[in-house]
């Protein structure tokens, strides 16, 4: 037989191949146990005659001038080599690979064990192989042997057809199909949407190592599956389908497409070894609102939609997509089969599910559907995803099978994924350690201070110097002086100072009185301080100075200026303590509707968090804590009362700009603070002014002195290895005002890979859980909801919104809240909660969906960058641009093509930035975290830029000359220009190949196949071929 044409299927698996990112992908193989009394020269026989009446296990792969592949017939025949079964010999067959362009692309290997029993292995290459032709080959192969031991081998069965005319057949078909097929896929396009599974790190970009995880499925859940699919009116394979996108749901996946392997056999193919499948994707619309009955008939209806274009490669339908080992990140592939072939004279079993190794999807979901049972195999590369995890998306699938047995009409959104062990494991984990805390206050856990140290120095702030009895007493006059302004227990106090010495006194005073403060800071806009006195009503406003009398003079005012604390006078030594039940303070933040809202926590929270704080600290005299943080960010409330309460010392920063890192830097050394908290944004600060650094001992002390806290936003990994390397230890705290600042924490490790928010704090308890409350399974996103004793009262005079944020706790004691926190998290498998963002930070982009916060991480990754972030712009024509603000380390000469060049290295090109705006610096609002709403907006672009080309562009150029001219000829398109994708005009694996060769044969520079996957368009081409040329 000559040589024959490759068909589209056999040349997109030879250009994945010829690309380097196959690996053992499309090794293919199928084994035969046989007993000790097998006739082995019946079976070489067997196997010659196989070989001969199909002659594709016999082809090698040639290429044409233009590189494109066909078949011929190798120079030898497969025949059978022999050694010694054992698992190792087993595993280097499946994985040895096959020298496509020497052939032949079947290999028969019999394996015999030291007990006599043998092992038929046939591997044979994807190119000449797919699923059914396991069937094909067994069968026969049995027949074959039958034969050879009858002497009748000559008489056998005569070879099937040759494979000559596949190409041609197909083009044909795919011919009559295309117009209807590309009007189908415009429709349908699927969306290249990153998936959700749990566990998964990343999907794999080529074939790489893999394994494979066996999902046991009862006899009764088998039966059941059947019943169930009969009653509905699909098939099995269907179901599983339905089942496999209604578990990507539950994960919270939205329009994910599921690969399918469609066999493209024509009657006359049915008997025949070969290649006869197109993978196609098949999405399902959500189905959430409807039963999984509803579910499983749409499934089966689009399959079927999918099924009457199957002879047609996406890639020729849909322009755009550029080849790759895995069409999906998941992909179910199903195959029916009959009972094994009886090997006359001999006891046989055949191996119909043997794995060559490697995994070109996140997961691959293999059925085989059999007449004694169902085997179900998760393949998956465990680089990519924890084998640990795929074994639960088994649990999982089962469970979901179990349910839509028991009940098909159960709606979607309905149907449980986790396994009643693991869902019990997924609710503890996030149990905090139970502590038997007192039942104390702050007032109270101060006293206790006072007298254990009377004269121990408590605050510092300049020259102002006091000690605990001091303090205590300052603390009791002012507390005197607002009972007699009216100032009882239940009051609000609004304290608007600057810090200082004297705000802590006021702190401590208003508490006395078994009042609530509520900070109000002097430098917020007089129209923000307006809005929230007028929203909270206080009793009183303490503030520095008198202020002018008006015509709308608001609440009554204390002035301390006009008072001297420190003098002696009343004091409220005989006045009641407050009680963990009574509000410790008020804390307005932002609202989604303009209005700022009014978060109201209780004394009990305040002293469940002191207490934690202590434990994890071991706080005690020694410690000094740099109270640098505005009072009205909630984070304050650490800085001043944790060292009150456990001995400590309070370093106030008055007069200090917490953006003046120097002169923080230097009260750090003066004051000997010990330990500090910021925002990541504060910590960037401090770090460029020299913190830690043994060049800066002089301003910064010695290195690695402090304890650091970061809180308030994400702590960047590149930040968090920064600041750990020049700090004593760093604690990465999380939490939202309404959980009383921090309900979760880790203590971050020297440099780590990773920066999660830790473990909830001593009795506080956290839960991912999806849309309807539930728990989602390790490793999948979900809202962060918190309970236990850190939560806030609720909302001052805001019964509505604290009925929406807090609702009540399924998991808990009957009377419990949950805290909706709106931010997305996952539970890693050893316990920690990786923050992935907020739930508004998910954006989608061109169709994608992408977390703001990653295009932040990454772009903290690049060396040159100090500060990042990103936002979605809107256009007055209401176009969204994904534009990133970056600010460039001092000395660095980063610009945006540096750093398009560093996303596009993690980054999917669809969701890489369209607009860049480099700054001085980001900028920062009152809390310490990136103020987007005051980003500039970039620059307005009437029409796309394109970027300059790195050489020039005309066809005076003879190698753009040619290039255009090659592409034009391929193509089959007129004046294409030097910076058109190629894959948005329609190329794919065949027209890449034939590019590449022509380049070759005409200005003799062999471009690799994978280059045009980062360098589509000419004008890159070229370069490379000015490089190549340049290297000859």
């Amino acid at each position: 037989m000559g040589t024959a044409e490759a068909t589209y299927a056999q040349h997109a698996v030879w250009f994945t191949e010829q690309a380097g990112v196959a690996g053992t992908a499309y090794h293919m193989a199928l084994g035969v146990r046989f007993a000790a009394d097998l006739d082995r020269r019946a079976l070489v026989e067997a196997c010659a005659a196989v070989a001969d009446r199909h002659p594709v296990l016999g082809a090698r792969v040639v290429t044409d001038a233009d590189g494109t592949p066909g078949l011929a017939p190798a120079d030898g025949r497969a025949s059978v080599t022999f050694g010694e079964w054992t698992d190792a010999r087993v595993a280097e067959e499946l994985a040895r690979p096959h020298d496509l362009r020497v052939g032949p692309l079947a290999r028969f290997t019999l394996l015999t064990a030291a007990d006599g029993r043998h092992l038929l292995l046939v591997c044979v290459h994807h190119l000449a192989f797919d699923g059914m032709s396991k069937d094909v080959l067994a069968r026969d192969l049995a027949d074959a042997y039958a034969a050879a031991l009858a002497g009748t081998a000559a008489q056998a069965t005569p070879p099937a057809d040759g494979y000559a005319g596949d190409a041609a057949a197909e083009r044909d078909r795919v011919a009559v199909d295309l117009p209807a097929a590309r009007e189908f896929w415009a429709r349908h396009r699927p969306d290249a949407a990153d998936v959700v599974l749990p566990g998964l790190r990343r999907v794999p970009t080529g074939a790489e190592p893999g394994a494979v995880v066996a999902v046991a499925l009862p006899a009764d859940l088998v039966d059941g599956v059947g019943r169930v699919a009969g009653s509905l009116g699909v098939t099995r394979f269907e179901l599983v389908l339905a089942a496999v996108h209604a578990l990507l749901h539950r994960y919270g996946n939205r329009g994910v497409p599921v690969g399918v392997t469609l066999s493209t056999r024509t009657p006359g193919q049915a008997d025949r070894v070969g290649l006869f499948v197109n993978e196609l994707p098949v999405t399902a619309d959500d189905p959430a609102a409807g039963s999984f009955a509803e579910h499983a008939r749409a499934v089966r209806a689009r399959l079927r939609e999918v099924y009457r274009f199957r002879h047609v490669p996406l890639a020729h339908a849909v322009s755009g997509l550029r080849p790759a080992p895995a069409l999906t990140a998941v992909s179910v592939g199903y195959r029916r089969r009959g009972d094994d072939p009886a090997f006359a004279g001999v006891a046989a079993a055949v191996e119909w599910t043997l794995f060559g190794g490697a995994a070109r999807n996140a997961l691959h979901v293999q059925v085989v559907d059999g007449p004694t049972g169902v085997d179900v195999g998760l393949q998956h590369s465990p680089a990519a995803i924890d084998t640990d995890a795929v074994e639960r998306i088994g649990g999982h699938l089962r469970t979901l099978l179990a349910a839509v047995v028991a009940d098909p009409q159960r709606p979607v959104a309905d149907l449980p994924v986790l396994p009643a062990d693991e869902r019990e494991r997924v609710v503890r984990v996030g149990t905090g350690p139970a502590r038997a805390y007192p039942d104390v206050t702050v007032p109270e856990l101060f006293a206790a201070r006072v007298a254990a140290a009377p004269d121990a120095v408590a605050v510092v702030d300049g020259d102002v110097r006091l000690g605990y009895a001091r303090l205590d007493a300052a603390a009791g006059r002012l507390a005197a002086l607002l009972r007699g302004r009216g100032v009882g227990p239940g009051s609000l106090v609004a304290v608007a100072l600057d810090r200082s010495w004297r705000t802590v006194v006021t702190m401590l005073a208003v508490l006395r009185c078994r009042a609530a403060y509520l900070p109000v800071d002097p430098g917020h806009p007089p129209a923000r301080q307006r809005l929230v006195l007028a929203d909270a009503a206080p009793t009183l406003v303490v503030t520095a100075a008198a202020p002018d009398a008006g015509p709308d003079a608001g609440p009554p005012v204390l002035a301390l200026d006009e008072i001297d604390l420190l003098a002696g006078g009343h004091t409220d030594v005989d006045a009641d303590a407050p009680t963990t039940g009574d509000l410790a303070y008020v804390l307005y933040t932002s609202g989604s509707t303009g209005r700022p809202k009014g978060v109201a926590v209780g004394h009990g929270a305040l002293t469940n968090l002191l207490l934690g704080l202590r434990d994890l600290l071991d706080a005690g005299p020694a410690h000094r804590w740099l109270h640098l943080t505005s009072p009205s960010f909630d984070i304050s409330a650490v800085e001043v009362f944790l060292p009150l309460v456990t001995g400590g010392r309070v370093v106030v920063a008055s007069g200090v700009s917490a953006l003046d890192g120097a002169a923080v830097l230097r009260l750090v050394r003066d004051a000997g603070v010990t330990h500090a908290q910021a925002t990541p944004s504060g910590w960037r600060v401090l770090l460029a002014a020299g913190l830690g650094a043994a060049e800066t001992a002089d301003a910064a002390g010695a290195a690695g002195s402090l304890v650091a806290v970061a809180g308030g936003e994400a702590l960047p990994v590149a930040l968090a290895r920064e600041l750990r390397a020049r700090t004593a230890r760093l604690v990465n705290g999380y939490g939202p005002t309404e959980a009383t600042v921090y309900a979760t924490v880790e203590d971050v490790p020297a440099d780590p890979d990773t920066v999660t928010i830790g473990r909830p704090l001593p009795n506080v308890r956290a839960y991912v859980l999806d849309a309807a409350l539930r728990p989602v399974p390790v490793g999948v996103p979900g809202e962060l909801y918190l309970a236990g004793a850190g939560l806030a009262v609720g909302y001052r005079e805001r019964d509505d919104l604290t009925a929406e944020r807090f609702v009540p706790d399924p998991f808990g004691a009957a009377d419990g809240r949950l805290y909706r926190t709106g931010d997305r998290c996952r539970w890693l498998p050893d316990g920690r909660l990786d923050f992935l963002g907020r739930a508004d930070d998910q954006v989608k982009v061109r169709g994608h969906r992408l977390e703001l916060g990653e295009v932040t991480a990454r772009l903290l990754e690049h060396p040159g960058v100090a500060e990042a972030t990103a936002t979605l712009h809107a256009d007055p024509d209401g176009e969204a641009r994904l534009v990133a603000y970056a600010v460039p380390r001092a000395g660095s000469a980063v610009d945006a093509a540096e750093l398009r060049r560093h996303l596009a290295l993690s980054l999917p090109a669809a969701v890489l930035p369209t607009d860049w705006v480099l700054l001085d610096g980001l900028p920062v609002g009152p809390n310490g975290k990136v103020d987007r709403a005051a980003l500039p907006a970039p620059a307005r672009r009437d029409a796309p830029e394109e970027a300059t080309p790195p050489a020039p562009e005309t066809d005076a150029d003879p190698v753009v000359q040619a290039l255009r001219e090659i592409w034009q000829d391929v193509l089959k398109i007129p004046d294409i220009g030097l910076h058109e994708d190629l894959f948005d005009l329609g190329g794919h694996s065949l027209t890449i190949t034939r590019i590449s060769g022509r380049i070759q044969q005409r200005l003799g520079v062999e471009v690799p196949l994978d280059a045009f996957f980062d360098t589509p368009t000419i004008a890159e081409i070229a370069e490379i071929v000015r490089q190549s040329r340049e290297e000859l």
